[in-house]
C-alpha cells in the first residue's frame, strides 16, 4: 500500500509499513483540528484495506506523534468503534504519556485500545 500525502504535510504524514507481515498505519506529525480530515481518511482507508477477517488487531502506531488534541482522538474513537462493528479490533501503538494522560481526560481511553507494552525484564 502506498504512503499517503496528506494536505498539511508538517503538520502529520501517514504511510504503511509492514511489521513482522502485520500492515500497521505509522503516524507522524501534529495530529489536532488541522489534520482531522486526512486522519479520517488514513485510518478508515488502513482499515479497510486491511479488511473485516482479521485475526490480529489493526495497529495505528503514534509513537511519531509529536502532539495530539482530543479532536484527532475522537477521529480515531470513532473508527475503532466502527471497525468494531465488523468484529475488528483497532490498537494504538507506542502512545506516549501525554496522549494517555488527554485519552484518560477525554474518557476516550473507554473507545481506544492502547497496545500493551512489553515489561522490561
Amino acid at each position: 500500500m502506498a504512503a499517503r500525502q496528506l494536505t498539511h504535510p508538517s503538520v502529520v504524514r501517514s504511510s504503511v509499513e509492514h511489521v513482522l507481515g502485520e500492515p500497521v498505519l505509522v503516524l507522524a506529525g501534529d495530529l489536532d483540528v488541522r489534520s482531522t480530515g486526512e486522519l479520517r481518511a488514513a485510518v478508515h482507508d488502513h482499515i479497510h484495506a486491511c479488511g473485516t477477517d482479521l485475526i490480529s488487531p489493526v495497529v495505528i502506531d503514534i509513537s511519531a506523534v509529536r502532539s495530539v488534541d482530543a479532536t484527532a482522538l475522537k477521529v480515531i474513537a470513532a473508527a475503532s468503534r466502527q471497525a468494531q462493528r465488523y468484529g475488528v479490533r483497532v490498537v494504538l501503538r507506542g502512545a506516549r504519556p501525554a496522549v494517555r494522560r488527554m485519552l484518560h481526560l477525554t474518557h476516550l481511553i473507554r473507545l481506544i485500545e492502547l497496545e500493551r507494552e512489553p515489561i522490561p525484564a
